[in-house]
């Protein structure tokens, strides 16, 4: 009986180490969804004429003409808490771009407000606040970004929003670990992707994927 009884409490134990395992993150990743399907611009709202799918991409912007202002292009539904990995590059000098996070189109004009994790120039890696407090929330360090950063190739951003906790990597080197201060801020909006307004470039985008994070 004894026996019988530590067999049944091992297999006990054992099932309770594989619920763990299924909870854990790297089991989460299995559960991320991909928020562009290579193909079209299917559940994204933006103009057009400045965002196009091309090579199984999101680009923003054209190498032949100036972009005139800032131009997103934004999905139809609201993210909280989530993790999101995507690949970007950016083409054209001086070409500036981001990714919009917990976000709002301003009502009658073409602006966002909200979180944006910064491309292009002197802000890779950092995290701007459009058009709300416009100035840049947290940035990363330059000398160690510059040994991971490939500016003329495909890099990858990682972005974890929990709570008020916002974190950024650029190709697994972590850029911004920021935590929110003012408590009246919404933290809950869309997603986007912005080229933004100046000399000509394009910014691209692709594998999208995005895991919702459970409270």
């Amino acid at each position: 009986m004894k026996m019988r009884t530590e067999n049944v409490i091992r297999r006990l134990l054992m099932a309770c180490g594989f619920l763990l395992l299924c909870a854990s993150p790297a089991a989460a990743q299995s559960h991320a969804v991909s928020l562009f399907d290579g193909k079209s611009l299917e559940g994204w709202s933006g103009d057009a004429e400045w965002f196009r799918v091309e090579d199984g991409s999101i680009v923003g912007g054209h190498l032949d003409r100036p972009v005139p202002h800032n131009f997103f292009l934004s999905t139809a539904s609201e993210y909280s808490d989530f993790e999101l990995t995507l690949e970007f590059r950016l083409k054209g000098e001086r070409t500036n771009a981001g990714i919009q996070l917990r976000s709002r189109r301003i009502p009658d004009h073409h602006e966002m407000i909200g979180y944006q994790a910064d491309l292009g120039q002197s802000y890779w890696g950092a995290l701007y606040d459009e058009s709300r407090r416009r100035r840049i929330l947290a940035a990363p360090d330059a000398e160690k970004l510059a040994q991971v950063l490939k500016k003329d190739d495909w890099n990858r951003y990682r972005i974890r929003c929990e709570g008020r906790h916002v974190q950024l990597w650029i190709n697994d080197q972590q850029t911004v670990d920021y935590y929110e201060s003012d408590l009246d801020l919404e933290q809950k909006g869309l997603i986007a992707v912005q080229i933004h307004g100046g000399p000509p470039g394009e910014a691209w985008y692709r594998n999208l994927k995005l895991i919702a994070l459970q409270k």
